[in-house]
């Protein structure tokens, strides 16, 4: 009797132990119900009701005095009184740099415009950025945060970075390239990447006045509980809304445009719970591209951007709707888009993804679905292993589970395209109940592990394809 009670002693340990590893397993298993789960964590900061009108510190809206001082100081003011709201109120304001601080809600009234100046050093001193996934010391952002907690900007006013060829975006070189005796980006660019990859100290890396890598529009460093909403934001000088090893950020019925070089609409580099609601991207860039460092400098952070939702966006002009990489090193994962509408022929693609063998970089369980495309100049599904440098390196970069159901494109030149490495095929790919019409080109696939097509349409052709591979 008692052998008998230590067998079913130990049957019971071992059943008990084999349901907690299921459970453990299951508890990591990623889908659509993951999505929830992130947006229960989201939860965008509430502030006082403290307000603070940018009029009682000086602030003027004809559109050409300064008011870089007043508005500033209304936001430390407001910070150090515990937080609440700081009003632009209807009007003009010509401003430099703005920094936001601690429980901050930055409110852009309806009717007013935040005007921002074009001369470089209204935007120092430098601060510490990541400038295209390397960490530097730059001019700082038009509107700046570094380690703060509950800020926001939202209204239903309009933030204009003034940025043309002109100024800012020919820093990139001219329009056409052909004027290259001009002052641009290039050699400090370069001189940047090559810092990142000699692991000199980020102290060191230091731009700004007398170099030309031009700020970002928004930039929030290193922030938790961040709010942006109700906005529009134009011409900015590179990219727009940029949050970088962050959390817990809200970017809602925010509308970007915008045709300058490098003008991507929003990028979180390295954040963790990010919603990106109700907006629109209309610019010279990718709409939404996830980033998370640029190769060895990325390694070295090794943070990557995970549990990000995106939903009821619509992109028009750009490089790709949503887009991974090509600042890619540090991996992304746990990506949801759905109910998004994309259309024009100078949106380039659907779902992008951009790297390299010096890049590398994980990227994995991407979903998307209930997405109608019109038109797409390029390609539905891009995935290129071979962006820019090409197999140029020695970080083979992995891209596995990624989803698209329920997407309709009306006209693209290509429906799937990969490229990848036969070391490292593109893993678990599936696309269904889909329909793409009008497609010009037959599809390129090269080195796919596992591609899934399920009841898809190609200009009314049905596949149905499981366990595809190449």
């Amino acid at each position: 009797m008692r052998k008998n009670k230590i067998i079913l002693f130990f049957v019971l340990v071992y059943v008990l132990g084999l349901n907690y590893v299921f459970c453990q397993n299951n508890s990591n298993i990623v889908n659509w119900g993951t999505e929830q789960k992130i947006l229960n964590r989201i939860i965008p900061p509430k502030f006082p009701k403290r307000e603070f009108n940018i009029l009682k510190f000086g602030a003027v809206g004809d559109g050409k005095t300064d008011c870089t001082n007043a508005i500033n100081n209304a936001i430390k003011a407001c910070s150090e009184s515990g937080g609440g709201k700081v009003i632009v109120p209807e009007g003009v304001f010509f401003t430099g740099a703005i920094y936001l601080k601690s429980n901050v809600n930055l409110y852009i009234s309806k009717g007013a415009t935040l005007k921002f100046s074009t001369d470089p050093e209204k935007y120092l001193p430098v601060v510490f950025t990541r400038w295209e996934g390397v960490e530097c010391y730059n001019y700082s952002s038009l509107i700046y945060a570094y380690n703060e907690s509950n800020i926001a900007i939202t209204g239903e006013g309009l933030l204009d970075g003034c940025s043309s060829y002109e100024n800012w975006w020919a820093w990139k070189g001219t329009k056409d390239n052909k004027d290259t005796l001009k002052p641009n980006q290039k050699k400090d660019r370069d001189l940047l990447f090559k810092m990142g990859e000699d692991n000199v100290p980020v102290e060191n890396r230091v731009f700004g006045l007398g170099h030309y890598l031009r700020p970002n529009f928004i930039q929030f460093y290193k922030c938790k509980n961040v709010l942006i909403s109700g906005i529009k934001i134009i011409n900015s000088p590179m990219w727009v809304i940029h949050p970088v090893l962050s959390q817990n950020i809200s970017i809602i019925r925010v509308h970007v445009e915008g045709f300058g070089p490098n003008t991507d609409g929003c990028d979180p580099e390295s954040c963790k719970d990010v919603l990106i609601k109700d907006c629109c991207f209309n610019n010279g860039d990718d709409c939404i591209a996830i980033k998370s460092g640029r190769n060895n400098d990325g390694r070295r952070v090794g943070i990557p951007s995970e549990n990000i939702v995106i939903k009821n966006c619509t992109m028009i002009e750009g490089h790709g709707g949503v887009v991974m990489g090509s600042e890619i090193s540090g991996g992304v994962r746990n990506v949801f888009v759905q109910n998004c509408w994309m259309n024009s022929p100078n949106l380039d693609r659907a779902l992008r993804f951009k790297t390299n063998s010096l890049r590398g970089g994980l990227i994995e369980n991407i979903f998307m679905k209930n997405v109608k495309i019109g038109q797409v100049g390029g390609e539905i599904l891009r995935i290129d292993y071979y962006y820019e440098e090409g197999d140029a390196g020695t970080f083979t970069p992995i891209i596995r589970n990624v989803n698209m159901d329920n997407i309709i494109c009306n006209e693209g030149k290509y429906a799937i395209w990969i490229k990848a490495y036969d070391r490292s095929p593109v893993e678990n790919i599936t696309i269904s109940n889909s329909i793409f019409k009008n497609i010009k080109e037959e599809n390129i696939i090269e080195n796919v592990k596992s591609l899934n097509l399920k009841n898809v349409k190609i200009n009314n052709k049905l596949y149905n394809i499981k366990n595809f591979s190449n």
